[in-house]
Parts: C-alpha cells; structure tokens; sequence
C-alpha cells in the first residue's frame, strides 16, 4: 500500500476530485508534495542596527536555518513511489519522493476533474456597494479615508509646506521611493529616525495613552478598553504609539529583527502560524458558524451557502453574524500570544470580496477589510510580518470549500471553461488592487510577502495556463512596485501541487518569486502505525527536498501544513463527507477505525502529548521557512469543545503538545548541505527581467483554455471601463498613506460588456461556450493602459464607469506631488549583512 504523504488520492472513476478534504464531496487543503527546509537560530543581533549595503555573494555562507542538518543531494533518478512509513532508511539519508502527477499505482495522477455541474445561470448586472463604515478616523480604528485633495487647498497650503519641508534640519535619507504619475519613480524623504530602538529601552511615556513601549509582564489595554498582560520570555518588545503610527520598533523576539530592518530570509528562520477560519471561516475551524444552518436551503458547506443561509436569518442578525465572528474570533490578544509563543511571522488568508463581489455573489462585502487593517496594526505593534494570502478568487481557482464556492459539487471556473479567462481578469485586478496597498511605504515593512493565489489545481486548469496567470502576475506587480531588492513584497505561489521540484525553472529572471508548498501526511491511503512509529515521517519526507528547493530555486516555505496523522476531527474532508481513519470517506480501506481517541484530547495521555510535541519538532526542523495551519480552532456548539485538535496551534500550546519554543526543533532532523542564496535570488542583483522568449512561451491570454481548446477570443470576457476603488486606510495622527503606491497606474477595473450576457462564473466549467461578445478584442490584451483617470475613493461605488475629469485629475496628482515631497514616514528596512 503506498503511504506516501505526497500524492494526492483521486477518485477510481476520475470524474470527482481527489479526496483530502475534497473528492465527491466538500474539498478542503492538501498538498501531495513534499517539502524541503528546515529551522535554525537566527544570529542574535541588535535591534537598531546600522544601515548596511545587500549581502554580497561573497559575504553568504550556508544558511542558518540549515545550518544543523545535512542531506545528501537527490539523485536524477524518477520519484520514488516508496512509503514513507515503510521505508527502511535511516533518518539521515534522503527519501526520493514524487515531484510530479506521474502515474502511480495510488492513482495519485490521474487529472483532477470537475464534480457535478452547476446548472444555473446568471445574467444580472454587476457591480459593487461601497465600503461599510470602517469607524472614527483614529490611528485605532481602521477608518476608510479619502485622501483626494482639492486644488485649492492644495494652493492655499503649498507655500506653508514647502517652508516647513525647507526649515526642518534634522537628518533624513532617501529610503523608499513612491512612482511618480510619469513612471518614474521619485524619492520620498524619511522624516526623523524614530525615537525608540526596539528594545526595552525605548520611550515609555510619549503617548497620551501612557507607555507606548514595553516586553514581558507589562499591561495592554485593547481598543475595546479589555486589558491583558504581556507574557513574553523570548525578548519581545510591542511598540504602540498613536504619535508615531507607522514606527516599526516593535520585535516578535530578540532574536527575529525589528520591523524597521528588511527580513533576512538566508539568515532568519520564518516561524509562523496561519490565522484561517478569520477572515475565511472553513467549517472545520470554526463548526459553531455552520451548525445552525446544516438544514438550510441549501445546507450550509462553504461560505457562498453560509452566507445565503446567515442572509436568510435576519432573526439572527443575518449576514452580520459573520462581522460579529470577524471581530471576536481571532483580536489583538491573539497577536500578542503569537509572539510570545516564539513566533514571528503570521500568514493572512483574506477573500477577493474584502475588495468588492458582484451582485450575484452572496458574500459579506468589504467588511473583511477593515478586519485586515487591524491585523496590520496588531502585527506592526507586536513585530509580526505578514504573508498576506489572497485565498479565494472569483470562479474558484480549486473547486474546494476554502475557495468561496465548493465543497459538493464544487467547480474551477479559474482560467477554466466558458467564464475562466473573464475571471482571471477579476483576479488580476485585485491582486493588482492589494499590491498597491501593501506596497505603500507605510505597510511595506509589516506586508513583506504576498501569496498571490492560494492552492490553484494545475492539473485541471493546466500547467501552461497557470505558468501564464503567474508570469502576468509577476510583470504586474514589478511594473508597480519597480525591481530589486526592497522594492515591493516577495511573490508567493503554491505549488498547484506539483511539488516543489516542478518549479524550479520557473520563469528564469524573475524577481522575487517564493514556492510555497502545502506538506499534509493525511489526504491519501490511511498509515495506520502508531504515532510513535511516524515521527520521524517529515524528516524522511520533506527536508531533503526543501533543501533542494532552496538551492535550485530560492525562498521555499510551507505555508500550511499540520500534526494531523489521520484525517479525524469534525468535518477535515468536508460537512458530512466521513474520513477516511473511519472508512466512511469515499469507497474507503476497508478497515473502520474510530476517530475517538484521536479527537477526545482531553483524554490524551502524557505520551502521546510527548509524542506529538516530538512530531511538531520534525516538521519545524524539516521545513524550516513554515506557517502552522491554524493558530485556532474554534469549538462545537453541538459539543462544546474543539473537534479537531491536531490542527490548532494555540491549543496545542495550552495542553503541552506543540512546543512552547520552537527554536528548540534545530538539528532534530540532522543536518543539511543546502547552499545559500543566490544575490538574483533576493533581488539583490540584476533587474528581474524574464527573457523574450519565456514571455513568448506563456503568453497572456493563454493561447487556449481547457477543457478542449478554447482560444480565449472566442470567450466571454470583461473590459477595462470600470473604476478602481482604492482600498480605504485607517486615517492616523501621522502619515499620508492613501491605500495607493503607483500614481501611474491608472488602468480602468474591467466589468461587464454592456448588452452582453454572461454563463454562471461559478458553475459553467462544463457548460457549452457561448463565444464572444462584443468588446472581445480591446479586452484581450491585459497589458493595454488606459490613460484615463478613473480610479474611485474607497466610498464609491465601483459598478459606473467613471468618465474622466481632466480638472480632478490634475487636482489628484498635485496632491500626490505635494504628499511625495513633505510626507513624514519612517525609514525603510535595512538588510544586515549574514554573519
């Protein structure tokens, strides 16, 4: 029987996707790769330390995060099909595993189809309603701000500030460019350095709200007026001052830098916690959301039927029961125990509906938004950095219950049937949207990373189509943000779960790329050894290859993976989909165990706590770059308790199973050969320019989408005529962000073709293909720039097409030139050099 924690089941009749949390009934995440990489203590360094010049190739030496565990390089032999629990290889040697969908006799390559065809149509017009009132315009609250300014106040005031910028004496440095309406990009001055040090010894009494600073044992007083008390043994230091808004003094732990330095990804070991179920509520983490309303119509299973159930309830308070779980499921308490459990980075899933949805979307509208402003004030004020995830896209990108719509019947309509290209040009224009926010100069250091599109099935949609979409991608955001080193966020993609070693010729000259792969042990045929007997299963299985990853390729992390070693726990596969441990899940083994023992944890003895405190060991040391999956589970309603407790973290944490520093994982694993980063490999040299002749092998469009071959101008496709909302910015006593980096883009926000009817764009994957409609051809190039102004403020609506007023136009851009010129902001990260 093939144990591989790899490969992914697929259904015997391949008609239904593979099972983890998925097949015929309700998909969930899962990953048949493995992964490579693995933990080390970073160098201790101090927290104000000198601006330095990038690392020079000649400066690196091996990795830290490796620096405790060899491996010996992998063979050019094909994947092995072995069992990773019935390998007889000792610890220290390499285990092959599968880096692609080759056929096995696990069926673990068949293609990843499509279930039961949605039937339903819809040809409403679409558009958008304007953001919810995000609140006082205060540093505290994240308030949606306008920041257009009219000329003639731009006039009345430009003498005034122009003599103040001239009058200041203190020093400033050029730190952070902000593009220019030209293009170019023009220099924004730094104001002051800021007066903390990110240590203990900072200000302490420079707020109205007394101490602005502090680490372990001082009180914090929320901004509900809750107190709580700091607990954090590892150094940490908050930093909160409403004076100084954007300062990033703040340190997750001694040893992880400050805000204010860039991360050091050769050198600095990624240790974070994802926060699902927040802002994407998934049955399994949060049950007590779904369980009144699993005899709806339809019965509740992703968030589309949730939210049609919720709206129905207005007894309830219909949807807004989901901003209610918004603001009490995960707070600010939350960040701060995520530091003091040795954590210094968080990975942020938010829904594409955080921006806007179309009016037959049933989704909560912007709301998400301003629940993602406070995670970014928490995270700056407890020295979290943010991997921020775009977790759902229109159409659904993997059919799974995580993605918007999925579970039962869920379809792919990403880059995938009639609608695939026309969502793809929805996608496109959110990650575009995000992209300016987090790489304003205010959130850059708090947002160093951004997962572009979370667990895309490249099976189904196609590996060319997919290399395409990220290749856009990737032009788009470095046409924002500029090239190089500390010019916007690193790009991550998953491995559309390929495995890591698939990629790694990935568009050759990009700049910034991260592989982020999901290693789950459970979604395929059921290991039925002891707990004991799988301990060792990551170091076997995953950090060979992550260290594989990181010579060939560069940054590779594991964004989500778990201490599951069965598929237990309430609803892991999906609402009433079984498991498989219990033989109830699919056809099944034949064997019907009993999920008690694994889900009843408060019966767990002292050994087999040990014995997964051991497990979580191997995966942190194995992986290296990771993001556990999830900080939080919440309980039953019908039970009380948490169902599902090999995925919670923070319980976990509180029962003695997941260790309380992860730092101690280095060298568990033995240690390893991975060479260090290339400079290219962190923007530190060259441009990051893709050759012609990679652009010309995966164009945008694709030259055709599956199923068939449908040449994208026989499509159904969008137009840019729509107006752009900016994100809205929580208005602080400083700083001028206004939720927009570029002033040059001022591309239009494609929309419906006026006249033209559209198929369901979540349910025609297998639909017969209208053909186009007019308009196909102007939309058919995504590079074409209008020069048309048409952006909207963050409380427009953003369905009307918006004509251009040449006079607001130049108003709008005199402000940005004023702001660009006199705008106080903190200095940019410095990279320190490896040790």
């Amino acid at each position: 029987m093939d144990q591989s924690p790899f490969t992914r089941p697929v259904s015997a009749t391949g008609g239904s996707r593979p099972g983890s949390r998925l097949s015929g009934t309700g998909g969930e995440r899962f990953s048949q790769a493995p992964t490579l990489f693995v933990d080390a203590p970073s160098e201790p360094g101090t927290s104000a330390a000198a601006p330095s010049a990038a690392v020079a190739a000649s400066d690196l030496q091996p990795p830290n995060v490796f620096a405790n565990r060899a491996s010996t390089a992998l063979g050019d032999g094909s994947p092995s099909n072995l069992s990773v629990a019935d390998s007889s290889q000792p610890l220290s040697n390499n285990l092959p595993y599968r880096n692609s969908l080759a056929p096995t006799a696990a069926g673990s390559a068949q293609q990843l189809g499509d279930s039961d065809k949605e039937a339903a149509t819809s040809d409403a017009p679409r558009g958008t309603s304007p953001y919810p009132d995000l609140g006082a315009q205060t540093a505290e609250d994240d308030g949606s701000k306008n920041k257009r300014k009219k000329l003639f106040l731009i006039l009345g005031g430009l003498a005034g500030l122009v003599i103040v910028a001239a009058a200041v004496a203190v020093p400033v440095a050029i730190t952070q460019t902000k593009k220019s309406s030209s293009g170019t990009a023009a220099p924004v001055s730094a104001g002051p350095e800021p007066t903390g040090t990110g240590e203990t010894g900072g200000p302490t009494n420079s707020g109205p709200t007394g101490a602005v600073t502090g680490g372990d044992g001082t009180t914090i007083t929320t901004d509900k007026g809750t107190t709580f008390t700091y607990v954090n043994k590892f150094g940490g230091v908050w930093y909160d001052d409403p004076n100084d808004p954007w300062n990033n003094n703040a340190q997750a732990q001694s040893t992880s830098p400050p805000l204010s330095q860039e991360w050091d990804y050769q050198n600095n070991p990624m240790r974070g916690v994802n926060l699902g179920g927040w802002l994407v509520p998934e049955p399994f983490i949060v049950p007590a959301l779904y369980e009144p309303y699993l005899n709806a119509t339809p019965p509740a299973q992703d968030e589309w039927t949730l939210s049609l159930a919720m709206a129905a309830d207005t007894a309830n308070g219909g949807l807004d029961q989901l901003e209610k779980h918004y603001d009490t499921f995960i707070t600010e308490e939350d960040f701060a125990q995520i530091a003091a459990a040795g954590l210094n980075w968080i990975r942020l899933p938010i829904p594409f509906w955080a921006i806007e949805k179309y009016p037959d979307e049933p989704f909560l509208e912007k709301v998400a938004w301003k629940y993602a402003l406070k995670a970014f004030k928490w995270a700056r004020k407890y020295g979290l950095r943010v991997n921020l995830d775009l977790h759902t896209i229109p159409g659904s990108q993997n059919g799974y219950n995580h993605s918007g719509k999925g579970g039962n019947g869920g379809q792919i309509n990403f880059l995938y049937g009639p609608m695939g290209l026309a969502n793809a040009q929805r996608a496109l224009d959110y990650i575009r949207i995000i992209t300016e926010f987090i790489s304003q100069p205010e959130y850059a250091p708090v947002i160093p990373m951004f997962g572009i599109i979370n667990e895309v099935v490249a099976a189904t949609v196609g590996v060319d189509q997919v290399t395409s979409f990220y290749l856009q991608v990737h032009d788009m955001i470095r046409e924002i943000t500029g090239r190089g080193q500390g010019k916007g966020p690193f790009i991550s993609i998953h491995d559309s779960f390929r495995g890591l070693a698939a990629w790694k010729d990935l568009l050759p000259g990009h700049d910034r790329i991260a592989l982020d792969v999901h290693p789950y042990l459970i979604f395929v045929n059921v290991d039925r050894t002891s707990l004991t007997s799988q301990i060792d299963k990551p170091c076997r299985s995953w950090a060979n290859d992550m260290s594989s990853s990181w010579t060939d390729f560069g940054v590779s992390l594991a964004g989500e993976f778990s201490l599951a070693i069965n598929d237990c726990g309430l609803w892991i596969n999906g609402i009433g989909a079984g498991t498989r441990w219990e033989g109830t899940f699919e056809q099944g083994d034949g064997t019907k165990g009993d999920c008690t023992e694994w889900n009843d944890w408060q019966s767990w003895t002292q050994q087999r706590k040990d014995d997964f405190k051991a497990f979580a060991l191997r995966n942190f040391d194995a992986l290296g770059h990771w993001f556990f999956w999830t900080w939080k589970i919440g309980p039953s309603s019908v039970t009380g308790k948490i169902e599902t407790p090999m995925w919670s973290y923070q319980l976990g944490l509180q029962q003695g199973w997941i260790p309380d520093d992860p730092s101690q994982a280095v060298g568990v694993c033995g240690t390893s050969t991975a060479q260090p980063l290339k400079p290219e490999m962190y923007g530190a040299s060259g441009t990051g320019e893709i050759s012609a002749a990679v652009k010309a092998q995966f164009p945008w469009p694709p030259t055709a989408l599956l199923p068939g071959n449908l040449a994208p101008a026989n499509l159904r496709q969008y137009t840019a005529t729509g107006a752009i909302s900016t994100l809205p910015v929580p208005t602080p006593t400083h700083g001028t962000a206004d939720g927009w980096f570029d002033a040059a883009d001022t591309k239009l926000m494609y929309k419906p073709i006026a006249g033209c009817t559209y198929p369901d764009a979540w349910g025609s994957a297998q639909a017969a293909n209208p053909g186009a409609c007019g308009g196909s051809n102007a939309a058919a190039d995504d590079t074409e720039t209008t020069t048309a102004r048409g952006r909207a403020s963050a409380t427009a609506t953003t369905e009307e097409v918006v004509a251009t007023d040449d006079t607001a136009a130049a108003d709008d851009e005199t402000a940005r030139r004023v702001r660009r010129g006199v705008r106080n902001v903190i200095p940019m990260p410095k990279r320190t050099a490896a040790p």
